[in-house]
């Protein structure tokens, strides 16, 4: 492991049509997990979708109702919601934005999400990118309900 500092607004941004995932620590400098600033704007996010990797959310600020595994859940500041692989979940935020942290315990996340800013050009509506991050979920294992 080595010693790297990631001040506020530094870290890999990796953008996708429905918010934005800052790497601020990845598995080198940790030793095995990642940990993610992620920014998400109000509205609905991905369809139910379950990843093969676990994540565990701490949110810093804004509103969200979680559905996970078909429980509606709601977060708040100072709320974690930690989710096992293949468990089904999506995020409603209520406010204007939710910051949160993510920590997974690999690398999946981080390849999952350069990808989807590889592949998506940023500013593309949700509903135009469903055909193409069905498609990068499908590479990385992630299974997505039917997008309507």
């Amino acid at each position: 492991m080595t010693t790297v500092l990631n001040a506020a607004g530094e870290g890999v941004e990796l953008v996708s049509p429905d918010a934005t995932f800052t790497l601020k620590a990845g598995v080198t400098e940790t030793g095995g997990f990642e940990l993610f600033e992620v920014d998400v704007p109000r509205g609905p996010t991905v369809p139910p979708h379950a990843t093969p990797w676990g994540v565990t959310f701490y949110v810093l600020s804004g509103r969200a109702a979680t559905l996970v595994d078909g429980e509606v859940h709601d977060l708040g500041p100072g709320s974690t919601l930690t989710i096992p692989p293949g468990t089904p979940y999506t995020f409603t935020v209520h406010t204007p934005y939710l910051k949160l942290l993510a920590i997974s315990p690999t690398d999946r996340m981080s390849r999952f999400f350069r990808d989807v800013d590889a592949t998506v050009p940023p500013g593309t509506p949700l509903a135009e990118a469903a055909g193409a991050l069905v498609e990068i979920a499908g590479r990385h294992g992630v299974t997505v309900e039917d997008w309507s």
